[in-house]
């Protein structure tokens, strides 16, 4: 794995958390969870394309 994508990770992390932190102390903790929703999803589609070659390197290891 290449190690931008775990920075980039890191980073989408670190933006959610202070979204989070301001959104709370704002009262609007209903929208918390939407954030930390969307950081995730964001996080799972950086990730998707190695999840992709890791089940492909598979495949071809074990010839299925």
């Amino acid at each position: 794995m290449e190690i931008e994508v775990i920075f980039r990770i890191a980073a989408v992390g670190l933006i959610v958390a202070v979204i989070n932190q301001l959104l709370t102390r704002s009262g609007k903790e209903e929208y918390t969870m939407v954030t930390t929703l969307a950081g995730l999803i964001a996080a799972l589609m950086m990730v998707i394309p190695y999840i992709s070659n890791l089940f492909t390197y598979i495949r071809s290891v074990f010839g299925l």
